[in-house]
């Protein structure tokens, strides 16, 4: 008996069909959507401008104590670090007085008072940042991230140069122990994949504000986030998806300019902050959008159809195993390669068992948005 039986009739040709065809729309979308990322040179100048970080901080006395002096010792030479003290009730202002008085020619502390009659976003907070940052090269990231090396600054700030005016970097989460972080950093690392790709082949959609840069001119001629001020997150992907084009944004993805944050140890919590993420992408260009649900549709249409092929087409079963082995090959070597380029650890052996959770989790997420209406 053959291990790969010739099929004999209509439905189990197209079985074999459906078998091929699932395979080849998903390893396309692989090496369209996370090829370019991986092979990406990254490539900068020296040319050192004044700039401004911009962190708002709400809350966060015990991050900005860890994260602050990892950014007030950054190697080079012209910079100031705004910090946003956003309604806090905890000790963030005494901290950032205190390293005011350590570095008072970096720090521009800017508060802004609990108000019962008007309540604001994080956008506001980034709003009245920007206003008071001095320079027109603005940095931002968050109160809980830490640059990778005391070059973050210098290699960010140095893809302003040749006319860019949005510089997109790489956020990442600390590795921990547990499958949670496992998925949390595989979702980190493949999304940072397709929007690094799509921005390099030229088609830029999305950033992440843990490690963004642009202009403030840019900001002021977008009018701020005045298109989307009312969805509560979207502070950096919605502005950088109105404002991002082939000629004004670069990509930054040299291993020293990255950013890495405390990663959610809690489902709970994860899930909550995905569900303010779905929140946004329903704004996002045309284009954008059905670009996205390709992604997410290679992926769906491959288990479902295999698996629906298998129960109902079982002497099949020879092809499927084959696709799976092939797909977990291809998968497994490109996420290898994208492990080694963005500093993640332990990832790859592990793609072919995430994706789908990851996949599982998003359709879960979206129900629970639904039905808790966040």
């Amino acid at each position: 008996m053959s291990f790969f039986p010739v099929p004999t009739n209509t439905p189990e040709w197209l079985g074999l069909s459906v078998i091929l065809g699932a395979f080849l729309f998903i390893i396309l979308t692989y090496l369209r959507y996370y090829l370019p990322a991986i092979r990406y040179k990254d490539n900068f100048s020296e040319k050192k401008i004044p700039v401004s970080v911009v962190i708002c901080a709400k809350n966060e006395e015990e991050n900005l104590d860890q994260n602050l002096p990892h950014i007030l010792n950054q190697d080079y030479p012209d910079y100031e670090v705004v910090i946003v003290n956003d309604c806090s009730i905890d000790n963030t202002e005494a901290v950032i007085d205190k390293y005011y008085q350590l570095y008072p020619s970096k720090i521009r502390k800017v508060n802004i008072p609990e108000s019962e009659n008007y309540k604001h976003g994080k956008k506001m907070a980034i709003f009245i940042g920007i206003k008071h940052a001095k320079h027109e090269h603005l940095v931002f990231t968050d109160a809980d991230c830490r640059p990778s090396s005391n070059q973050w600054l210098r290699i960010m700030a140095s893809h302003f140069a040749e006319g860019k005016e949005i510089v997109l970097g790489y956020g990442k989460y600390d590795e921990k122990e547990g499958i949670l972080n496992k998925l949390v950093r595989y979702d980190t690392l493949t999304i940072a994949l397709q929007y690094f790709s799509c921005a390099i082949r030229g088609n830029p959609y999305m950033g992440v504000g843990r490690n963004l840069a642009y202009t403030k001119s840019l900001f002021f001629r977008n009018k701020g986030f005045a298109n989307h001020y009312h969805v509560n997150s979207g502070d950096d992907d919605l502005f950088v998806n109105e404002t991002a084009t082939t000629q004004n944004t670069a990509v930054c993805l040299h291993p020293d300019a990255f950013t890495i944050s405390e990663p959610p140890l809690i489902f709970k919590h994860w899930l909550l902050q995905k569900a303010r993420h779905f929140s946004t992408s329903p704004l996002y260009k045309a284009v954008h959008q059905l670009m996205l649900g390709w992604i997410f549709f290679s992926q769906i249409f491959y288990y479902i159809a295999n698996i629906t092929l298998f129960l109902i087409l079982p002497q099949l079963y020879m092809y499927i195993l084959v696709s799976f082995l092939l797909k977990y090959i291809v998968q497994t070597i490109l996420i290898y390669y994208a492990s080694k380029k963005f500093n993640e650890q332990k990832l790859h052996w592990m793609a072919f068992f995430l994706e789908p959770l990851l996949n599982i989790s998003y359709i879960y997420i979206a129900l629970y948005k639904k039905i808790k209406r966040l």
